[in-house]
């Protein structure tokens, strides 16, 4: 049989036995046409597909590395691969698997985005303070990044939740967990600002009596209001960085790390259910985890 009746056997088993969707099926179709790309028009050594080798199929994996093809698209592509062969062997037309042994290229957790403290008091100092809502949207970005809450979190804050003696305020997170998350002064005196002088003057919609953050007509914020006023503010100072409200929960969670703080406290305060989640953050810069050693290990000032 050829390349394109084995492939028109793939796909009609992709969409009768995996019953999957015509996206995925065209994908895993492109995956091994670029395979039989390579060995007709690449290498031009077309093959049957009963002598493919577990080399051959390497030799195709360097040749699209070397034409740019990132780990990511690499991954799904070998899938797409293994997939063909692991039906090819169902169907008896194959006696052996040559991509068995083929390794899937390893992915690192996508490193978030953050902030420098230069770049947060840039995105601060932009807001127009001559606008009623230029107060709130102060106090907005100083709870973000003085707490390290999630955009969720933020806009259903209750004024109820906030001890200011104490200087905490109390989350309910995901799953309705409750946590105390600790608020810098700075946070708290831009609050302070909004709700004494900013928020008297609204008319507040009954059901939102209590929320913190409130739009022009005295309801709660959305989610999206919360990002368009943060990307607004990025284009005003030319950000080249692709910012959100879960940016400044990452610069939080870094500056801490990188600071000194200790990683079950920063778990603590960002609500991870897992220490896992947030180890991310001793990933972001290397030099902090060098001084980590020269600073606490024993062997680190020994002379040689």
């Amino acid at each position: 049989m050829s390349w394109s009746s084995h492939i028109k056997g793939f796909e009609l088993y992709l969409k009768l036995e995996k019953n999957l969707s015509s996206n995925s099926i065209e994908g895993y179709k492109r995956d091994v046409e670029k395979l039989e790309q390579y060995f007709t028009q690449i290498i031009d050594q077309p093959k049957e597909l009963t002598i493919i080798e577990l080399q051959d199929l390497q030799g195709f994996i360097a040749w699209v590395n070397l034409i740019g093809l990132g780990a990511r698209s690499q991954a799904r592509l070998i899938s797409g691969i293994k997939a063909f062969f692991k039906y090819l062997i169902q169907e008896n037309s194959i006696s052996t698997n040559p991509s068995e042994l083929l390794e899937i290229p390893k992915i690192g957790r996508k490193l978030p985005d953050t902030l420098s403290v230069e770049e947060i008091d840039l995105l601060v100092n932009a807001i127009d303070r001559s606008k009623p809502e230029g107060e709130r949207n102060i106090a907005i970005l100083e709870v973000l990044y003085g707490s390290g809450v999630r955009v969720t979190e933020l806009i259903t804050l209750k004024i109820s939740e906030i001890f200011w003696e104490d200087e905490f305020i109390r989350i309910i997170g995901k799953g309705d967990k409750q946590r105390i998350v600790p608020v810098s002064p700075k946070a708290l005196k831009h609050l302070k600002i909004y709700l004494n002088k900013i928020r008297p003057h609204l008319t507040i919609d009954s059901q939102y009596e209590d929320y913190v953050f409130l739009n022009r007509r005295g309801k709660g914020l959305t989610r999206v209001m919360i990002f368009t006023i943060i990307k607004q503010l990025a284009l005003k100072i030319n950000l080249n960085k692709n910012i959100s409200p879960h940016t400044f929960r990452h610069s939080f969670a870094t500056h801490l790390i990188e600071g000194g703080a200790d990683l079950r406290a920063v778990q603590d305060l960002l609500g991870h259910e897992s220490i896992t989640t947030t180890e991310i953050y001793t990933h972001l810069d290397r030099s902090y985890l060098r001084q980590m050693i020269l600073d606490y290990h024993p062997w680190a000032n020994v002379d040689l």
